[in-house]
């Protein structure tokens, strides 16, 4: 089984992909490039192909920040959610800082970054598929699965942005031409959901079931996100009302991958956090890197930023988990989360501590992902050393917690230069996210008993005590430690839902609990309270409380109607202009 490492493969193919597409998006007009007859041949289109893929990490745009478009969309999804603080110190990245705070600006250079990074995935598809019309030396076969593959890839970049802005124009094909730029210039007027569900489910009538390269979609991955772009349409967003005929639908798809699909859970949560496990037995669908010794241009360049302060990382300290996200992870004692009362007291932290002071551990029932999670004072980081405080660039201003779902296991650390760039895939969809999503339709449309043993798959799994953080004794030096075998890091207590599911808003906030909890940090979390139309009572408790620990959020309010979705940036509109009038016009509720 092969595997595309998207840049690596992009830059081989006689540089197709890079001189093929040029163009920034409504920006400038293509220079110096192969035509579209140079390569119209088999050749020429599978480089463009793969030119495709180089952008589905979200970066790669010369003169940009590998972080403003990244996938895991760690700054939109997580720091402006109540997972994370921006992190580090108060002057680093200042675009962040308003964004964290709802000063949503359309002059954002993190919002314009990102609209440039999907549209340019956008066009890039769109020259496959329009170069592909002129080749005649491609397979009938072959031919049905480029466009299959790049539709996949079409409807991925739409939804990025249909998830980010509430007024985002679709470009297909037909629309798109590579030598003219006014072909771009699209009008936002029209709901782009219906093209994106369009493009996935013809990318899941053409695709295989597996694929020889591993990061192609195949059929599964393409019935998940056709169900994936349902659930962001089950509920009205301005009510929260529940839709209940699109998760149905969603329903049916999803019920079709657990039932049928090739995916089983792994054994332990931590598994779907580590380079030596990807592309493990739950994986539908991952972003790929990796890394060598003579190049780290395929590598997770996006989250170069969020790795602790201390060695042998040594940067940057961005993308600090919240007080908030920590206390969701206490328990009952019986094992079972506090949907209502969670945040009413903290778990202890070392704030204002050296990490050679004396601390007291919280000694209350915790859920065992947490340390899996986020890094916090006395526990091993991944088998690096135990956090402390020198972990952290500024605990006054960004609290007291480490990220660590996308750091690398020791065994694969320094291989490239950089040392926080790694071969960590980003596991974009997975069985439980299917499982989760699943639980949430089954709640609407009446189905407690079935959400309730769906939820229980996803904590048993969590309970397994083999994948518990193990208790670890500091040494004399810093970085020396010794494991206390059979004994885990702290008091974990968790349980299953025995008891039947009769009220369906209990129900609802159990599953929308555990989803927070399996998915922490992994920049969905604001996309989810989006899309179930709590985000704003959600985000204004959450300030309220954050407000008297981190003093740069005590004036901060997250209007309802208005900071479900980003203001479309101005750039994009400036140039949009076509026979004197713009055609992308901003999002009312930012006029």
């Amino acid at each position: 089984m092969r595997r595309i490492y998207l840049k690596i493969a992009t830059a081989f193919v006689l540089g197709l992909s890079i001189s093929s597409c040029q163009e920034e998006f409504l920006e400038t007009v293509p220079q110096g490039q192969f035509s579209t007859v140079d390569l119209a041949n088999g050749q020429g289109v599978e480089g463009l192909l793969l030119g495709a893929y180089a952008m589905i990490d979200g970066y790669g745009l010369d003169g940009q920040s590998g972080w403003n478009g990244t996938i895991d969309n760690w700054v939109y999804g997580g720091v402006v959610s109540d997972d994370a603080y921006k992190g580090t110190d108060a002057g680093d990245q200042p675009e962040q800082s308003f964004l964290e705070a709802f000063d949503f600006q359309p002059t954002n250079l993190h919002l314009r970054n990102k609209w440039r990074a999907v549209y340019k995935g956008v066009a890039k598809t769109n020259d496959v598929l329009n170069t592909l019309k002129a080749a005649e030396d491609v397979s009938d076969e072959r031919r049905a699965q480029i466009i299959a593959e790049a539709r996949f890839l079409r409807g991925f970049f739409h939804m990025e942005a249909r998830k980010m802005w509430r007024r985002v124009p679709y470009i297909d094909d037909n629309t798109f031409d590579l030598i003219d730029l006014e072909s771009s210039k699209v009008p936002n007027d029209k709901e782009i959901w219906p093209n994106i569900e369009a493009d996935f489910e013809a990318a899941m009538n053409a695709l295989p079931e597996s694929q020889v390269d591993v990061g192609r979609p195949t059929k599964w991955a393409a019935r998940a996100f056709l169900a994936k772009s349902k659930m962001f349409q089950g509920w009205d967003q301005s009510t929260g009302a529940a839709n209940t005929s699109v998760l149905a639908e969603a329903k049916t798809l999803l019920d079709d991958i657990l039932n049928n699909g090739p995916f089983t859970l792994t054994n332990t949560f931590e598994e779907n956090f580590l380079v030596g496990r990807r592309n493990n037995e739950e994986s539908i669908f991952e972003i790929q890197f990796s890394i060598s010794s003579a190049t780290t241009a395929a590598a997770n360049e996006g989250t170069t930023l969020n790795y602790p302060y201390t060695d042998p990382w040594g940067c940057c300290g961005f993308y600090q988990p919240s007080q908030n996200l920590v206390n969701a992870y206490k328990t009952s004692a019986d094992g079972l989360p506090l949907l209502d009362t969670f945040n009413d007291s903290d778990v202890n932290n070392d704030q204002g501590l050296a990490w050679d002071d004396p601390f007291d551990a919280y000694e209350g029932p915790l859920d065992p992902r947490l340390d899996h999670t986020v890094g916090r004072r006395g526990i091993l980081y991944k088998r690096y050393k135990i956090h402390g405080s020198d972990f952290i660039r500024d605990q006054n201003y960004a609290g007291p917690y480490s990220p660590i779902k996308h750091v690398a296991e020791p065994e694969f650390f320094g291989i490239g230069a950089n040392p926080r760039l790694s071969a960590n895939n980003y596991r974009i969809m997975r069985l439980d996210m299917v499982i989760l999503w699943l639980a949430e339709a089954e709640v609407e449309l009446g189905n407690l008993e079935r959400a309730r043993e769906l939820v229980n798959l996803i904590r048993t799994r969590a309970a397994n005590p083999d994948g518990f953080v193990p208790k670890a004794i500091q040494g004399a030096e810093r970085n020396d430690y010794t494991i206390v075998e059979g004994e885990p890091a702290a008091n974990y207590v968790i349980s299953t839902y025995d008891t039947p599911w009769t009220d369906p808003d209990v129900a609802r906030k159990a599953v929308r609990m555990e989803t927070r909890l399996e998915f922490a940090m992994e920049g969905h979390r604001f996309f989810d309270l989006q899309r179930w139309g709590i985000a704003a009572e959600t985000m204004n408790a959450y300030l309220d409380e954050e407000g008297t620990k981190r003093t740069y959020l005590s004036n901060a309010n997250f209007d309802k109607g208005v900071h479900e979705y980003f203001p479309v940036p101005l750039e994009a509109i400036e140039r949009s202009f076509k026979d004197g009038s713009p055609t992308l016009v901003q999002d009312p509720a930012f006029d």
